[in-house]
């Protein structure tokens, strides 16, 4: 008599018309629960799988899980030992971008050429070496990235699912997720590529900082902005201006793809018809224009432009200018794009900052260096002028010629402290910045002519330095006879 056929029921109960009907022909081999019925699939082979009723009890259940196997976003796979696919669930041929049946194919053939990134292994490798859960990124192309988590069946099916120990059948077959990990794979890139950027930015060697001028490092800095604004954000249209810090205009720094006009424009930090540019820079707020023609404040930048995204230049709360690009179509720039710009503008912001700080210290260096020296000429200065005044006043009337080579000593003994004066003001960086101003001006001081007299040399030091921080001609005397001498020889405003 021929060995009867195997059934496993799933069900709550064995008494069904269904198994009463089949009892004579085949073999019911019955469980309760899917751990249950899962065993006995593997142990016995069985060649069918008759389940009760699928909506109440296990049968339930395992309508449950099949739903959520299909409705799984991620791609789903079992592959045999040699990576051909067994199964998928409906979402894996979408994610890996196929359109027609994958069953059968070589699961790394779907993805053509491909690099496995961060030097990892083949997952699947490792998930055979090891005995575990594996994951890898792969890159196909050029900007297309999948995340690979790969578990060989054999290791989940003996963790305590079922009370019989792992078949044979299982072993050497995967179970591989694949998820499509592009946009957040692009956006670490850039992420990353904007951190780099930063510290390259504003990285100056000290070469540079010995050899080049002002004007050469922000050449060098715009140079390094425009490379990383073609090669990492992918912009074409670009304008970089900077705020005044008197007049509040907003000057240009990095001009690219506008029209002419647009670009000689002239922009105010001020948000009355001073387009886009004018608004983020009062406002310190980005602006994202999703389409030009429509945009109440937009005003013409480059030519044919649909749509701009204007970010602020912004450092510890002070906002010292506008980043604006821009693009020929309509909606180009999104939330994220905005992000990254807002991130890339921050480094250029202390990038900048470096720079002004550059100059800050080297103007602030050429003035202390011009004050010392000021001050130490000043004394042997004053006493050539004490001496040949006073020689002076012996050989007028006597002798001209003598007299008219004095005049010239006291002439070019005053041009020595004027010569140095403007030696540093011709060594600092053009355009001084107001933090350098002196806090407490007193226009009616500059250029005046004071004669100091004074017995105390300290006092005469001390009339150099405080009346020379206002732009005064300070010379000193030692007493009377002196000064009376220094003023026959001279114009004073004054005399203390």
């Amino acid at each position: 008599m021929p060995e009867r056929q195997k059934i496993v029921f799933l069900g709550q109960s064995e008494s069904s018309p269904l198994c009463d009907s089949l009892r004579d022909a085949c073999q019911i081999l019955s469980s309760t629960t899917l751990g249950q019925a899962r065993g006995l699939l593997q142990q016995h082979e069985a060649p069918a799988f008759l389940v009760e009723n699928l909506s109440r009890g296990p049968g339930k259940e395992l309508s449950f899980y099949l739903d959520v196997i299909n409705t799984f976003p991620d791609g789903l796979a079992i592959l045999s030992n040699d990576l051909t696919i067994q199964w998928h669930n409906p979402a894996f041929p979408d994610v890996t971008g196929q359109e027609s049946e994958v069953l059968g194919s070589n699961f790394y053939s779907l993805f053509g050429d491909i690099e496995i990134q961060d030097e990892q292994l083949c997952p699947f490798v490792s998930a055979r070496n090891g005995d575990a859960v594996f994951t890898s990124t792969l890159r196909v192309g050029d900007k297309h990235y999948y995340k690979i988590q790969v578990s060989p069946i054999n290791k989940a099916t003996s963790q305590g699912v079922c009370e019989t120990s792992a078949p044979t059948q299982s072993e050497g077959l995967f179970l591989a997720v694949v998820r499509n990990a592009t946009a957040s794979t692009i956006q670490q890139q850039k992420l990353s590529a904007i951190f780099q950027a930063g510290l390259e930015l504003g990285d100056l060697s000290p070469m540079e900082m010995i050899e080049l001028t002002v004007d050469e490092r922000i050449e060098l800095l715009k140079s390094k902005i425009l490379h990383y604004i073609k090669d990492l954000l992918e912009f074409e249209t670009v304008e970089i201006r900077l705020i005044d810090k008197v007049s509040r205009e907003l000057r240009p720094l990095l001009v690219v793809g506008m029209e002419p006009l647009a670009a000689e424009r002239k922009l105010y930090a001020d948000p009355h018809s001073n387009g886009v540019t004018g608004f983020v820079a009062s406002s310190g707020k980005s602006y994202l224009c999703d389409d030009t023609s429509q945009d109440p404040i937009y005003l013409l930048g480059a030519a044919g432009a649909k749509s701009s995204m204007t970010v602020p230049l912004i450092l510890h709360d002070e906002v010292l200018g506008t980043f604006n690009v821009e693009s020929p179509r309509a909606h180009a720039f999104d939330q994220q794009d905005l992000q990254f710009l807002e991130l890339f503008t921050r480094e250029i912001a202390v990038a900048l900052n470096t720079l002004d700080l550059l100059v800050i210290e080297k103007a602030s260096t050429v003035s202390q260096s011009t004050q010392k020296i000021l001050q130490e000429v000043a004394p042997p200065v004053d006493e050539i002028l004490n001496d040949a005044a006073w020689i002076l006043e012996r050989y007028i009337g006597h002798e001209p010629n003598v007299a008219d080579r004095l005049q010239k000593i006291l002439k070019h003994t005053r041009d020595i402290k004027q010569r140095i004066q403007h030696a540093g003001e011709s060594i600092a960086p053009e355009g001084s910045h107001p933090i350098l101003s002196p806090k407490d001006e007193h226009p009616k001081l500059k250029n005046k002519r004071i004669l100091v007299v004074d017995s105390d040399e300290s006092v005469r030091r001390a009339a150099h330095e405080l009346l020379g921080r206002y732009g005064c001609h300070v010379e000193t005397a030692h007493n009377g006879e002196e000064s009376w001498l220094m003023l026959r020889s001279s114009h004073y405003d004054t005399v203390i």
